[in-house]
């Protein structure tokens, strides 16, 4: 599972975006254990310590847990959380953007989903 890491954000981010898409995709799901720090360094040609702090964020996050002696796991209720959350930026960062740029192009609800339609 290759990831292109880009130089626009700290890898660590990169990779914590990288397991929420896991996360909401459900190719991790809730109870479920994640590898290893030590797994995930070596699948991703990481640093040990980025890979830490990339789970420390998830943690942070309640997304994932810790239990000692037995990893990390996903959380119950992570995926309905990290979706509300999800829709929540969508909605508030990237959809005001997207309006402007369709208003900028005097396109209309109908249009947009005819295009959308057609392309399934």
């Amino acid at each position: 599972m290759a990831i292109r890491w880009n130089e626009e954000q700290p890898i660590f981010r990169q990779l914590e975006q990288h397991i929420k898409s896991l996360i909401l995709d459900q190719a991790i799901k809730e109870g479920e254990a994640l590898p290893s720090v030590r797994v995930l360094a070596a699948e991703f040609t990481l640093n040990p310590l980025t890979v830490s702090k990339a789970l420390q964020e998830l943690v942070q996050q309640q997304l994932i847990e810790k239990r000692r002696g037995l990893g990390m796991f996903v959380c119950e209720g992570a995926k309905n959380n990290l979706l509300q959350v999800e829709r929540e930026k969508f909605l508030q960062e990237e959809w005001p953007k997207i309006k402007a740029r369709i208003e900028r192009l005097g396109l209309n609800t109908q249009e947009i989903l005819k295009q959308g339609e057609a392309k399934k």
